[in-house]
């Protein structure tokens, strides 16, 4: 697994403080975002040419990551 801790970072000065990919304005959930919405990692690159494979590569592991530390998981389901 990618190690997201030099791929990622948290800057109050830079949107808010979301999570982005380090010397970029690109959050790790417009990556996110983006992939769910059927985008591959190839469209990300072209799109976003600061972007590496590895940088998406760490959103995913950080997003993971943060998953895997939360405890609550609010949501409701339909019936």
């Amino acid at each position: 697994m990618t190690d997201w801790r030099k791929w990622i970072v948290c800057d109050p000065a830079v949107k808010t403080g979301k999570p982005v990919i380090t010397g970029t304005r690109i959050t790790v959930e417009l990556v996110l975002e983006k992939l769910a919405a059927g985008e591959t990692i190839e469209d990300l690159l072209a799109a976003h040419p600061r972007l590496t494979r590895e940088a998406v590569q760490a959103a995913l592991a950080f997003a993971a990551k943060s998953l895997r530390d939360e405890v609550v998981y609010p949501f409701e389901v339909s019936r």
